[in-house]
């Protein structure tokens, strides 16, 4: 099995964001098949049509570019208001634009939704599934990763816990046979 490269978008922009903290830890486990690119969405300007020129900005092409190249993409997204954050929805409008060009095409993919409380981020996450179901992007359903009291599951270290360990192990298991099983048929 060849090494897919797979995306990963954080959600949450700040310097110590929970959800950069968790995708940080996730990708430190170094599983096997997956060679993970975290691609940056901070710097996007939100999506307008009217800058949808020959030469559009210059984060928008470069993000483009990056999501393009990819076999997979893993979301990791903290929950705002029952939903994820602006930045992650706008990094959505920007790939699938224009929608001949979307570089969301069939790409399988995963999300991680992380939360401080107890809900693990479930709002989030199911939001997020609807605004990428258009894009028929084959997503990982079981095992799901709702993060509650996620800022608890990684050590001051930086890696996760022993506990999340074994609980993010089995879902980078199966995220990297799904990247695989689905990055073959496209």
């Amino acid at each position: 099995m060849a090494n897919r490269k797979v995306a990963v978008l954080v959600g949450g922009l700040s310097k110590n964001a929970v959800s950069g903290r968790v995708a940080n830890a996730l990708m430190s486990m170094q599983t096997a098949g997956i060679d993970w690119q975290r691609v940056a969405i901070g710097d996007l300007p939100f999506y307008n049509q009217d800058l949808e020129t020959a030469e559009p900005p210059s984060q928008w092409t470069r993000f483009r570019d990056e999501i393009r190249a990819c076999d997979g993409v893993l979301f990791v997204t903290p929950e705002y208001n029952r939903g994820p954050p602006g930045a992650m929805k706008n990094a959505i409008d920007v790939g699938s634009r224009p929608p001949p060009q979307s570089v969301w095409n069939g790409k399988p993919c995963g999300i991680v939704s992380t939360s401080p409380g107890a809900l693990g981020g479930f709002g989030a996450n199911h939001v997020l599934r609807q605004n990428i179901s258009y894009f028929a992007m084959p997503v990982l359903l079981q095992p799901e990763m709702y993060l509650s009291h996620a800022d608890k599951m990684i050590g001051p270290d930086g890696k996760p816990t022993d506990q999340a360990r074994e609980i993010w192990t089995k879902y980078l298991n199966a995220f990297a046979a799904w990247v695989e099983r689905h990055a073959k048929a496209r």
